[in-house]
């Protein structure tokens, strides 16, 4: 049911202030009606969303799109992710690391660059523990002290919740072999991963290019999941594996679907991001200059754009 018309004039995206900077969309197809972006449900009904409107597109399972809501997607800089239910998944994203270089080159500059590097690092500790790091320690050092902090956290967490906890063990490739807690909460991890990934490629940013993770393809992504893991999705697995339940890996996902809804997470992480790469203290990427498309923080709140969608 695409149409297009060629003799439309070019398209001017729309400047980025002016977006709406998340819409999530559920069981509907994503199409393209008179050159601009439509969702029909299963009933026929259809929404339009306006050319250029939204800065990222959250396509959630029941979703089709068309090739040519791919295509005007490309070409108004708008960011297409696919993920699993409130992001608890990331399968793939159109145009990764979003449409400016500027903000790649930006989080290069301070990976590359060991003193900035340092600071960065510095902060994510402070956004972590609620307090500064000690002074003069290398992030070899700083990601040691980050791994005893961690351990002793897990600790009071299993014994709050009642948990009898060993230690965080575990191998993707023996599953089963790992006991209920730890289970939970690599099931629960993967769904922060899920929604923290999305978070990075819709702020336009590199999720390989981390600062205390190295060397993998979401360093980056790790680095700004542990800023919020204990304070949403550990506290799930553990609560979880506490009443051992059949299918604990299961109630562990709603459980995060949940909470990351009601948190509204996604709309702090992206935020988060700025924060944590602005103490290098070296000049951001420009504002965009309105036909240039990107992702802003402007606008935050995300809304939902069928009767079938969650927001």
């Amino acid at each position: 049911m695409s149409t297009s018309n060629p003799v439309l004039s070019p398209l001017k995206p729309i400047a980025i202030k002016e977006r709406l900077s998340i819409l999530y969309i559920e069981k509907g197809q994503l199409d393209v009606l008179d050159g601009a972006f439509v969702v029909v449900d299963k009933n026929g009904i259809r929404t339009h969303i306006p050319v250029g409107g939204v800065a990222c597109l959250m396509l959630e399972p029941g979703t089709r799109v068309s090739h040519a809501a791919c295509a005007l997607a490309a070409r108004v800089g708008t960011l297409l992710v696919w993920i699993g239910e409130a992001g608890v998944r990331l399968y793939s994203a159109g145009q990764p690391g979003g449409a400016r270089a500027d903000r790649l080159l930006y989080q290069a500059k301070l990976a590359l660059d060991a003193d900035l590097r340092l600071k960065v690092v510095r902060r994510m500790y402070a956004l972590r523990f609620g307090e500064e790091p000690p002074a003069r320690r290398s992030v070899d050092q700083l990601r040691g002290i980050e791994g005893v902090r961690v351990r002793e956290m897990y600790k009071r967490m299993a014994k709050k919740y009642g948990v009898e906890w060993r230690a965080r063990d575990y191998d993707p490739e023996t599953w089963n072999a790992s006991d209920v807690p730890n289970r939970c909460l690599s099931a629960a991890t993967a769904c922060l991963y899920g929604v923290t990934e999305a978070a990075v490629l819709a702020a336009g940013y590199a999720p390989a290019v981390g600062f205390i993770h190295t060397g993998k393809p979401l360093s980056f992504v790790y680095d700004v999941a542990d800023i919020y893991k204990f304070d949403t999705v550990v506290p799930v697995a553990f609560k979880i594996a506490a009443r051992k339940p059949v299918n604990a890996e299961q109630e562990v996902r709603l459980a995060c679907r949940n909470i990351f809804r009601e948190s509204r997470l996604l709309e702090r992480i992206i935020p988060g991001i700025e924060e944590m790469l602005a103490a290098g203290e070296i000049q951001p990427p420009a504002p965009p200059r309105g036909d240039e498309p990107t992702f802003s923080k402007d606008r935050l709140a995300p809304m939902v754009c069928s009767p079938h969608a969650r927001g």
